[in-house]
């Protein structure tokens, strides 16, 4: 049977690009709510956007360095279904904010150029056993800011045992996803500024073409 990579896309802020994201398959939508970022939404828009997202799609907030109170105001306006932490936040934090809040959740693990397999392994074993509610790690560049860097990094220094439960991000385009998915194999992958106009203007047909150039790994 032939592995599908599942597909995210992440900082949206407009309905019409919710709505491309969707009609061109997309698994899983992104929402920013950090607010030194371009992409940020707030609660009230995000809910607007998110009211127009069909069955079985998964919703994702993407927090940094969040209080539990913070995240859970924000639930209260936005039915997220599932929490992005991309800060410093440790295992037993994100646990805890997990378990307040009542979400699941994948944790941003930023890779540098000292990162080596062992850690890998040893993070997603860290959050794998603060919390049952732990869903998998995102793997991104390590970039002063937080949130999306728009780099690529070594893909060589994901474990071949790890690489299926992982969503692969970091500097993802139509251009190398297709290279990135054959190589790597990820269980997902997530894409923001490889498919914008613009920071938080997305690009319909670049993200049909992205969505194509997964589905195209596929198949091979």
């Amino acid at each position: 049977m032939m592995h599908r990579t599942r597909i995210k896309i992440c900082g949206l802020t407009r309905a019409e690009d919710v709505a491309v994201a969707v009609a061109a398959g997309a698994d899983a939508i992104g929402f920013v709510f950090y607010a030194k970022s371009p992409r940020h939404v707030t609660a009230a828009v995000a809910a607007e956007l998110i009211s127009a997202v069909p069955p079985f799609i998964s919703t994702v907030g993407l927090f940094v360095n969040a209080s539990a109170a913070d995240i859970a105001a924000v639930l209260e306006r936005a039915p997220l279904s599932l929490l992005q932490f991309h800060g410093d936040e440790t295992p037993e934090q994100c646990a805890a904010i997990a378990q307040a809040v009542k979400r699941p959740f994948m944790r941003a693990a930023r890779i540098g150029m000292a990162t080596t397999a062992g850690d890998l392994l040893k993070c997603e074993q860290d959050y794998r056993s603060s919390s049952s509610l732990f869903t998998g790690l995102l793997l991104d560049t390590l970039v002063e800011q937080y949130g999306g860097s728009g780099k690529v990094f070594d893909w060589s220094l994901i474990p071949e045992e790890l690489a299926p439960r992982v969503v692969l991000s970091g500097g993802l385009s139509v251009q190398n996803v297709t290279d990135a998915v054959q190589r790597v194999r990820p269980y997902a992958v997530d894409v923001s500024s490889g498919v914008e106009q613009a920071k938080g203007i997305k690009d319909a047909a670049r993200i049909a073409a992205f969505i194509s150039a997964v589905q195209l790994a596929d198949k091979a």
